[in-house]
């Protein structure tokens, strides 16, 4: 992942000291330069290769493009909302956070809402500093032996499981994404949220705020649920649609709510604050000097780490590279990228190009199966985009009208290897390879297998041709008219029909027209 090193960050808000700390003693360059403004962040940001951030910096599409440098922008904290993620994509940019930096943080703020609901702590505690003395008033109700609903199942919804379980409540929950005997083994039962609305006591949420969570509690969803049912967000604000929530609480089918987040932040409309059942804070989830701290060593070190080729971890634009950073991987990379620029001078003259599928074989080829579609493709494109890379290949292949295609299956006793197929303007182009002592090599091209594997480093001249005894010596004399030697030569072990035949050349020839005479079709490509 060469084309990430990173030289110079720009810190643009306060995170902890240990940040810059760390990336300095890896020999990054580092400047802080706090509360600046949007035309200032435009003018300084072109100079930086990386941009940490935490929430107050809005790093916008225009930001992102006039950044021409940027490789990475480093969220020091879990949401990005802050940042333009689809445009940093569209630029090849990786948006990394830092997924575990806050995660007890913002857990802990959950567990103290939902007690400040069940006994009206902040409200009992004002009455007090203004004199009163309410017992009455501030009759509360036990957590133990309530339902508590945790939509989203993550870090944190994990961790307030675990908390609340301690008070004595049952713990059920929805994640698609988490795995049921997983949240079963600490101690959440997994349902729909159709059978989740109508048990719970309280509700907590711990998604992203997405199309599909906006307005996840709204007044349909409301209705099902328990009337007086308490209610805590300390995740995005718009999960909770905040006019639903108002009228459910003055409609007494909502008993209460806990509110660390709001769609606008801070909010104008203080109605919703000041109703008497809510508890609101000023998004205090991460406002911890443990989470500021962790947030920002990690934010630091998983960059290190990412330079150095170590791991790559909280990449939220670019999860199947995770995978991508050991010398195997390095090398699987390396070689797709390879076959996709042969596939491209083969089929230079045919396009558009509408389809590509990829077939990984073997076990030593399963880890390669988040990344080796965008690498074949790299090789593929790589001539047409002045910026492309494994992070934004696979979002120009579809404004290219390329449909990508990745599978795997077990090898049935061959060895790990990749066989590609592009459909270009009606014509299929085949490729079959692998890796071999750290060396991408053609096995297949087409209908051809090649006799000896094709090293696919140097010049490569593939041409197309009815075998014949004077055919190699035909081409070496015209490549010599050229000023072109041959260097290596592999021939296909069929020789029946138009086969494929590859020479490793000295340099590339100047006019391929010249090979007319003695061959049906031609393509060269320097790897």
């Amino acid at each position: 992942m060469a084309s990430f090193c990173i030289k110079s960050v720009l810190i643009s808000e306060s995170v902890d000291p240990r940040c810059r700390s760390i990336l300095e003693e890896n020999g990054i360059h580092v400047t802080e330069k706090q509360n600046m403004k949007k035309e200032e962040l435009l003018a300084e940001i072109k100079d930086y290769d990386c941009l940490v951030v935490r929430s107050a910096t809005k790093v916008t599409a225009d930001v992102i493009d006039a950044a021409s440098n940027l490789k990475l922008i480093g969220r020091a904290g879990t949401g990005v909302d802050n940042v333009d993620v689809d445009a940093a994509t569209k630029n090849g940019i990786i948006v990394m956070n830092t997924p575990s930096g806050n995660t007890i943080s913002a857990a802990e703020l959950t567990c103290a809402l939902i007690m400040s609901l069940s006994r009206h702590v902040p409200q009992a505690a004002m009455s007090m500093k203004a004199g009163n003395w309410d017992r009455k008033k501030f009759m509360g109700a036990e957590l133990y032996g309530k339902v508590l609903g945790i939509v989203g199942l993550g870090r944190i919804g994990k961790e307030v499981a675990s908390r609340m379980q301690s008070f004595g409540m049952k713990t059920i929950g929805y994640d698609p994404l988490t795995p049921v005997e997983v949240s079963a083994s600490w101690g959440v039962e997994q349902m729909s949220l159709e059978q989740l609305w109508p048990q719970c006591d309280y509700i907590t949420v711990h998604t992203p705020l997405m199309p599909s969570t906006v307005g996840l509690l709204n007044d349909e969803t409301f209705a099902k649920c328990k009337k007086g049912v308490k209610v805590v967000n300390c995740a995005r604000g718009g999960i909770i649609d905040e006019a639903a929530l108002l009228r459910a609480l003055e409609s007494g089918q909502c008993g209460g709510a806990g509110l660390d987040v709001f769609v606008e932040e801070p909010p104008k409309d203080r109605v919703l604050m000041g109703h008497p059942n809510v508890v609101a804070c000023p998004h205090l989830g991460a406002s911890t000097k443990e989470a500021q701290a962790r947030c920002g060593q990690d934010i630091a070190v998983q960059i290190v780490d990412m330079v150095n080729g170590k791991n790559l971890i909280g990449a939220v634009n670019a999860q199947g590279l995770a995978s991508a950073f050991s010398q195997e991987s390095q090398e699987l990379i390396k070689f797709g990228e390879a076959i996709g620029a042969v596939l491209q001078a083969c089929a230079s003259s045919r396009r558009p190009y509408s389809n590509l599928q990829v077939t990984t074989q073997g076990d030593c080829m399963k880890l390669s199966s988040g990344y080796m579609a965008s690498a074949v493709l790299v090789g593929l494109l790589g001539n047409e985009f002045a910026t492309i890379n494994l992070i934004n290949v696979l979002n120009l292949a579809k404004n290219s009208g390329i449909q990508v295609k990745q599978t795997h299956c077990t090898s049935n006793g061959v060895g790990g290897r990749c066989e590609v197929e592009l459909l270009a303007d009606g014509c299929i182009y085949k490729a079959t390879g692998s890796v071999q002592s750290g060396v991408p090599v053609l096995l297949k091209l087409s209908d051809s297998v090649f006799r000896q594997t094709v090293a696919l480093t140097g010049n490569l001249l593939f041409f197309k041709a009815t075998a014949n005894p004077q055919l190699l010596s035909s081409v070496a004399g015209a490549l010599a008219t050229g000023g072109v030697q041959i260097e290596s030569f592999s021939a296909p072990m069929n020789h029946t029909g138009e086969q494929w035949y590859c020479v490793g050349v000295s340099k590339q020839l100047e006019d391929l027209n010249v090979l007319k005479p003695l061959v049906t079709g031609a393509a060269q490509v320097t790897i």
